[in-house]
C-alpha cells in the first residue's frame, strides 16, 4: 500500500493520482518520487484508464519543490541519482500511452512545476503560483526543467524565470502559455474533471496518436543527451560551497550568502 501516492478512479477512464505529504507541501523525496514512478507504471497497464489526472494533497500545494532537507546532505553521486529518479517519472508522465492533466492549486515549484510541465498540459486554480527557484539554492532545475519550460515559454523567458528564480502567478502563467485554463479556486476540481471527462470520452486511440506526434514534432535532436546533461551538470553543483550555503540558509530560513562565481 502506498503511504505518499492515492489513486481514485472516476468516471469513464478518469483517476486521480495525488501526491499526499501535505505537512510537506507535498514535497519530493526520494521516497514519494519512487512510489509515483510504480504508480504510474501499473497505470500504464491498466486498459480501463483513459486520462490521468495528477493534483497535490490539499490546498495550499500541488507540489511545492524537492525535499530540501533530504537533498541538502547529498553527495554529488546521490544528486545524480535522485536526478535520474526525477527524470523517469517526468519522462513517464510526458510518454505515457494516457492523456495527463496537472491539476495545479498553491504552490507548483521546483521539481512540482517540473512535473507540471511533463504533463499534457496545465490547469490551474486562480491561487496557483509557479516558479524554478533552485538557483537561489545553489542549484539548477533537475527533473526536465531547463527543457520543457523553454519549449513551453520560449528560451529568452525561460532563462528570465531560471535566472531570476522568481514565482509567477496563474494569470501570468496564462499569458505566457504555461498553463492551459485557469479557474476560481472554488470549484477548481469539478471544473477540471469537466475538462478530464470531455476528453475521455474521445477516441483515445486518436488522442494518444496525436499525443505521440505531438512530442515528437516538439522534440529537437538529442533530447536524451539533454536529459543526461541536466542531469550531470544538476549532481555536479552538490557539494560546491554556493549549494551548501543555499540549502542550509532554506532550511534555517534565513537569506543565502552566495560566494561561487
Amino acid at each position: 500500500m502506498s503511504n505518499f501516492i492515492k489513486t481514485v478512479p472516476g468516471e469513464f477512464g478518469v483517476v486521480t493520482v495525488s501526491i499526499d505529504r501535505p505537512e510537506a507541501l507535498n514535497a519530493l523525496n526520494r521516497s514519494v518520487l519512487f512510489e509515483l514512478k510504480l504508480e504510474l507504471e501499473r497505470l500504464a497497464q491498466d486498459q480501463t484508464v483513459r486520462v490521468i489526472v495528477l493534483r497535490g494533497s490539499g490546498e495550499k500545494a500541488f507540489v511545492a519543490g524537492a525535499d530540501i532537507k533530504e537533498m541538502q546532505e547529498m553527495t554529488r553521486g546521490q544528486a545524480i541519482e535522485f536526478s535520474r529518479l526525477g527524470h523517469s517519472v517526468a519522462t513517464l508522465l510526458e510518454s505515457i500511452q494516457k492523456v495527463t492533466i496537472a491539476a495545479v492549486q498553491g504552490y507548483a515549484l521546483g521539481g512540482g512545476m517540473e512535473l507540471a510541465l511533463s504533463c499534457d498540459f496545465i490547469l490551474a486554480s486562480e491561487k496557483a503560483q509557479f516558479g524554478l527557484p533552485e538557483v537561489t539554492l545553489g542549484v539548477i532545475p533537475g527533473f526536465g526543467g531547463t527543457i520543457r519550460l523553454s519549449r513551453a515559454v520560449g528560451l529568452n523567458r525561460a532563462k528570465e524565470l531560471i535566472f531570476t528564480g522568481e514565482r509567477i502567478s496563474a494569470e501570468s502563467a496564462l499569458r505566457l502559455g504555461l498553463v492551459s485554463k485557469v479557474y476560481p479556486q472554488e470549484g477548481f476540481f469539478d471544473e477540471v474533471m469537466k475538462r478530464a471527462r470531455l476528453i475521455a470520452l474521445n477516441s483515445l486511440g486518436a488522442a494518444i496518436s496525436a499525443k505521440n506526434l505531438l512530442n515528437e514534432f516538439s522534440e529537437s535532436s538529442g533530447t536524451n543527451q539533454k536529459i543526461d546533461a541536466e542531469t550531470h551538470q544538476f549532481g555536479s553543483l552538490f557539494g560546491v560551497t554556493d549549494q551548501k550555503e543555499g540549502m542550509a540558509a532554506f532550511v534555517e530560513k534565513r537569506p543565502a550568502r552566495f560566494k561561487g562565481l
